[in-house]
């Protein structure tokens, strides 16, 4: 608990250091001005596109004809834009999330180091950027997954409140316990590392998954929400950037003190007498 309590105060403050605040520009402005751009050029086709396939479906449109005739709201003039939302958002989620991942989180692990553990030389067997990379584009093609074969369990009211941040949160934890460890540590230290302090990472992954989700409540503002959907994109694309980018500085501070701590700890066994 100690060392999850250093890490938290750490990561925030170094999330205002200026370093930080400039490496963030770029992700920031790539991931936003892609959602911009897909919302500004893209939004209106294709809700006109869901809208016709949803008015083609027999099974849809019994449905809207049994809502009529119960009295129940008329859903069918906010129902497309909240399918597209619905597809576009974990697209935009994990693109803001590979940007931090492949752009801050090198710079924030070099400045961690470089401030608090100047002596903590990079291991032979170290991992390295590519592998963060692989490693990073194989556990989001898990997390898609995952997240296209959980959609039918949304319709279980506590489910789709429960599903989409363990999730997120899982993917966190995989891609950012690993991608702060690749440049030092090697295989055998990373795994006991993410062995011996799992339960802090975990925790602290699922905790990153539903501040990832949080900023998704936006929508719940309703239909005007949905009206000015392409100019909230970019908000959300500043808010999941902030989150993400406090989260790749916690996992930093925290697995590169555990790495710090296993190295003196075998520094002192080594130079012991036998």
């Amino acid at each position: 608990m100690n060392a999850a309590a250093d890490a938290t105060w750490r990561a925030l403050a170094y999330c205002w250091h200026p370093r930080t605040l400039l490496w963030s520009l770029l992700p920031l402005g790539l991931a936003a001005g892609a959602a911009f751009g897909l919302g500004w050029f893209g939004w209106e086709p294709a809700v006109a596109a869901v809208r016709r396939s949803l008015e083609a479906s027999d099974l849809l449109g019994a449905l809207f004809e049994w809502l009529d005739a119960v009295g129940a709201p008329d859903l069918r003039p906010v129902l497309a834009p909240m399918i597209v939302v619905a597809i576009v958002l974990p697209a935009i989620v994990l693109l803001t999330l590979l940007l931090v991942v492949w752009i801050m989180t090198p710079a924030m692990v070099a400045m961690v180091v470089r401030r608090r553990f100047p002596g903590l030389q990079r291991s032979p067997g170290a991992a390295g950027g590519w592998a963060a990379l692989a490693w990073s584009l194989a556990c989001s093609l898990m997390a898609v997954l995952a997240l296209i074969l959980s959609v039918p369990l949304w319709f279980v009211p506590p489910l789709v409140l429960v599903l989409p941040p363990l999730i997120w949160g899982w993917l966190c934890y995989r891609v950012l316990a690993f991608d702060t460890l690749a440049r030092h540590a090697d295989a055998a230290e990373r795994r006991f590392i993410l062995h011996q302090h799992r339960w802090p990472l975990r925790a602290a992954g699922l905790l990153c998954g539903l501040l990832g989700v949080l900023p998704s409540l936006l929508w719940a503002l309703g239909a005007s929400a949905l009206i000015v959907a392409p100019l909230l994109m970019p908000l959300l694309v500043w808010l999941y950037t902030a989150v993400f980018a406090f989260a790749t500085l916690w996992f930093a501070h925290f697995t590169l003190a555990a790495l710090h701590r296993l190295r003196a700890a075998r520094a002192v066994i080594e130079e012991s007498p036998a």
